[in-house]
C-alpha cells in the first residue's frame, strides 16, 4: 500500500533546516501525509505526537499504523488508558504510547517499556512525560487547529532531532521537487532500485502523466584507500547529482533521449524525471537484436562526434568530466582481489601476488594512454537502456544511467554492451554488432579496427574483473546474493577477454592464482 498523494502542500514559511511547517485544509490529507510519513520510518526509530486534545494525534497515528502494517481496516484503538499497543507492521514491530497519564518517568519500567521498544518503531503522544526515556534521536510532529480556518483545518510542524534532521530535510526537498515539477496531485510508488545508493519512485498523475522522482544524495565518504582518498574519489565515481545533471543536459544536446528534468535540487540530490517507463532491450532469450543495434548506433554517433570535457549545470557552472586514469581502472581492478577472491573462493592472496597483478595490468593498460579519449558512460548496458518505440531512431534508445561518465577509450561502452553481464550475448551477436559499430566508426572518423578490437579486450577483461568484485561485495558486504546468479556468465566473459594476446601475461596470473575460472568453462 503507497500512500494516495505525492505531495502534501500547503507549507505556511520557509522551514527552518531541521523544521517542516505543513498545513492542511481537511482531515484526509492529514491521513494522507501520515501515509507518506510511513514510508521514512524504520526500526528504532522514535516519533514524537503533540497537540491539544482533538488536534489530531491518534488519527494521524492510526493513518500511520494502518500504512506501516499494510491494512486499512486495521482497529487501532486510543492507548489513553492501555498505555501502550503493540502492533507487528510489514517489517518491523511499532509501539504506539499514550502518556497522559503517567506521573513519572519510572512508571514506564512497570509497563515493559524497554522492551517492547527493542528494535521497535515507537510512536508517543504526550512525550514530555517520558523524561530521559526520549531519544536524543526523534521526529517530533506538533499539532495545532485554527477554529477561524475551519474544523479540519490542521497546521503540522515537524522538528528533526540527532539523525533525522537530514532525513527531514531530504523528505522535504523531495516533497517540494514534486510539487515545483508540477506532479503535486499524483500517486507514489516506489521502484525496483539499481545496485547503487539511488533511489527511485514513480509519480502518477490523475491526469494520466508520469514521472520519476530520483534521490541521489550526495556521497558519503567511506575510508581512505589509498592517497588520502576513498574507494569513490579515485574510481571517479559522481559525488552528487550534479554529475547527472551535466550530462543529461549533454546527451540531449545530441538529439539522444535522456530524460527531461522537470525540477531539481541540487544541494539534497533529488531531481523529478520523465518516464522512459520500462520497455526492454533485451528480454529472457537474450538482446532483442534490432534493439541493440539501435544502441550500437547510439555508442558510434557518440564516438564519432567531437564532445566537450566540460558541461553547463543550472546553476550557471560548470562540470569537468573526470578522466579514466590508470589509477580508477586500478582500484577498481582491485575488487576482485578484495572481494571475489576471499569471499567466493575462499582465497587469501599474499601481497606479492596482489603487488604483481596490479604491475601486470598496469603493463597491459599503458597502451591506451596515448590514445584519443570518449565519453564513457560507463554502465552502457541493458538495465539501463528503456526501448521507446514511439520515438525516432537513436532517440528510441532511452538512457537512464550516466552520472559516472569519464573521458576513457571508446571500446569500454562497447563491451559494456556486448558483454552484458546481466543477460546472455551469444558470441555470433556480440561479433556482428562489433562489425557493425566498426561499420559505423569507418563512416566516421579514421578509425583503427585492430587497436580497438586490443582495447576491446582489455576493457573487456578490466570491466569483467571489476563486476567480479562488484558482485561479490553486493553479496557479502550489501546482503544482495541475487547478483551472483550473474557470475558464471562474467567468467565466460572474462575468460574469453583474456584469450587475446594483449592479455597473456595477465592471463597467466590468473590461471595461477585463479584456476577456477578456467576449470569451470573447460
Amino acid at each position: 500500500m503507497k500512500a494516495p498523494f505525492a505531495s502534501v502542500g500547503g507549507q505556511t514559511q520557509p522551514s527552518a533546516p531541521d523544521s517542516w511547517f505543513l498545513e492542511f485544509d481537511n482531515q484526509a490529507k492529514v491521513e494522507a501525509f501520515a501515509m507518506q510519513v510511513a514510508e521514512w520510518l524504520k526500526a528504532d526509530d522514535l516519533v514524537t505526537l503533540s497537540g491539544d486534545l482533538g488536534s489530531g494525534k491518534t488519527t494521524f497515528a492510526r493513518a500511520l499504523l494502518r500504512e506501516l502494517c499494510d491494512d486499512l481496516a486495521l482497529e487501532v484503538p486510543s492507548p489513553t488508558f492501555t498505555l501502550m499497543q503493540t502492533y507487528q507492521g510489514r517489517h518491523f514491530p511499532i509501539v504506539h504510547a499514550d502518556l497522559y497519564r503517567i506521573k513519572s518517568p519510572d512508571e514506564l519500567a512497570e509497563i515493559g517499556w524497554d522492551e517492547a521498544a527493542e528494535n521497535a518503531l515507537v510512536l508517543v503522544e504526550w512525550a514530555d512525560r517520558a523524561g530521559e526515556h526520549i531519544s536524543a534521536d526523534r521526529l517530533d510532529i506538533n499539532f495545532y487547529m485554527d477554529v477561524e480556518r475551519g474544523p479540519e483545518f490542521r497546521q503540522l510542524i515537524l522538528r528533526g532531532h540527532g539523525r533525522f534532521v537530514s532525513r527531514l530535510q531530504t523528505e522535504r526537498a523531495k516533497d517540494n521537487a514534486i510539487v515545483a515539477s508540477g506532479f503535486a496531485n499524483a500517486r507514489r510508488e516506489f521502484m525496483q532500485g539499481d545496485a547503487s545508493s539511488r533511489l527511485y519512485e514513480r509519480l502518477k498523475g490523475p491526469d494520466g502523466r508520469q514521472a520519476v522522482l530520483m534521490l541521489m544524495p550526495p556521497r558519503a565518504h567511506g575510508p581512505i584507500i589509498r592517497f588520502g582518498k576513498s574507494y569513490g574519489e579515485i574510481a571517479r565515481l559522481a559525488q552528487d547529482i550534479r554529475a547527472f545533471a551535466a550530462m543529461d543536459t549533454g546527451l540531449r544536446g545530441l538529439s539522444l533521449s535522456a530524460p527531461v528534468m522537470y525540477s531539481m535540487d541540487m544541494a539534497a540530490g533529488v531531481a523529478v524525471l520523465e518516464d522512459f517507463g520500462s520497455e526492454p532491450v533485451a528480454d529472457a532469450n537474450g538482446p532483442i537484436i534490432e534493439r541493440y543495434a539501435e544502441a550500437v548506433k547510439v555508442l558510434a554517433h557518440l564516438h564519432n562526434s567531437n564532445l566537450p570535457t566540460e558541461l553547463p549545470l543550472p546553476d550557471g557552472s560548470n562540470y569537468s568530466i573526470p578522466p579514466y586514469d590508470f589509477q580508477a581502472m586500478l582500484i577498481e581492478l582491485d575488487l576482485i582481489l578484495d572481494w571475489y577472491a576471499p569471499h567466493i573462493c575462499k582465497i587469501l592472496l599474499p601481497a606479492s601476488a596482489r603487488s604483481t597483478f596490479s604491475n601486470l595490468w598496469r603493463k597491459a593498460l599503458n597502451e591506451l594512454s596515448t590514445m584519443p579519449t570518449t565519453w564513457t558512460l560507463r554502465d552502457f548496458h541493458s538495465p539501463n537502456l528503456i526501448w521507446l518505440k514511439e520515438r525516432q531512431e537513436l532517440a528510441r534508445v532511452g538512457l537512464i544511467d550516466f552520472q559516472d561518465c569519464v573521458l576513457g577509450h571508446p571500446a569500454y561502452d562497447v563491451a559494456s554492451l556486448l558483454q552484458d553481464s546481466r543477460i546472455d550475448v551469444s558470441d555470433a551477436d556480440e561479433i556482428r554488432l562489433l562489425t557493425q559499430y566498426a561499420r559505423l566508426r569507418q563512416g566516421g572518423h579514421e578509425f583503427d579496427m585492430l587497436g580497438f578490437a586490443r582495447a576491446y579486450a582489455l576493457l573487456g577483461a578490466q570491466r569483467n574483473t571489476k563486476i567480479l568484485g562488484i558482485f561479490a561485495r553486493l553479496d557479502k558486504r550489501d546482503h544482495k546474493p541475487q547478483y551472483l546468479a550473474h557470475i558464471p556468465r562474467i567468467i565466460r566473459y572474462l575468460v574469453k577477454d583474456l584469450a587475446h594476446p594483449v592479455l597473456s601475461e595477465v592471463r597467466a596470473w590468473y590461471e595461477t592464482h585463479l584456476p577456477h575460472l578456467f576449470e569451470s568453462q573447460s
